[in-house]
């Protein structure tokens, strides 16, 4: 279940509400890339705070201003849709290098220059959702396939 300023994780109640929103936001799209929630709730806080030192007073403002309704519009423009969990995840040739998209998305999770790094990422998203990666070669025919769904 995606969180909002109303039900997120208890060790997230103490920290600014800036962070908290950052983290919210960070932890949504987590748990959509198929993370389980006692995995993304961590590294969702790290990252959270991290963003917050290093961000600009204009990005924390911003981000301080963003309502629940802002939160959720952005999770819509995001286009979250939960079928995607039980989607292939590929690794495709991309102008940037190589992309991790699950299949049916609309624009990819990641995008790596190496396609080593978009392997290993694609692999660790399969293995949360349980289902398989397909990598490509650049000629976008399948040179492999792995396969993590539950039997």
């Amino acid at each position: 279940m995606p969180w909002n300023m109303n039900d997120y994780p208890s060790s997230w109640k103490n920290l600014d509400s800036t962070i908290r929103k950052k983290a919210i936001e960070i932890g949504n799209s987590m748990l959509e890339d198929g993370y389980k929630e006692g995995d993304a709730i961590p590294i969702a806080t790290e990252q959270a705070k991290k963003w917050y030192a290093d961000a600009s007073e204009e990005e924390k403002n911003e981000m301080k201003q963003t309502s629940q309704k802002d939160l959720e519009s952005r999770k819509e423009d995001d286009d979250a849709r939960p079928e995607l969990m039980e989607k292939e995840v590929f690794v495709v040739p991309h102008e940037e290098g190589w992309a991790v998209q699950s299949e049916d998305a609309k624009q990819p999770s990641n995008v790596y220059d190496k396609k080593q790094d978009a392997v290993e990422r694609a692999q660790e998203i399969a293995e949360n959702k349980q289902t398989s990666v397909v990598v490509h070669k650049k000629d976008n025919s399948v040179e492999k396939k792995y396969n993590y769904s539950e039997k």
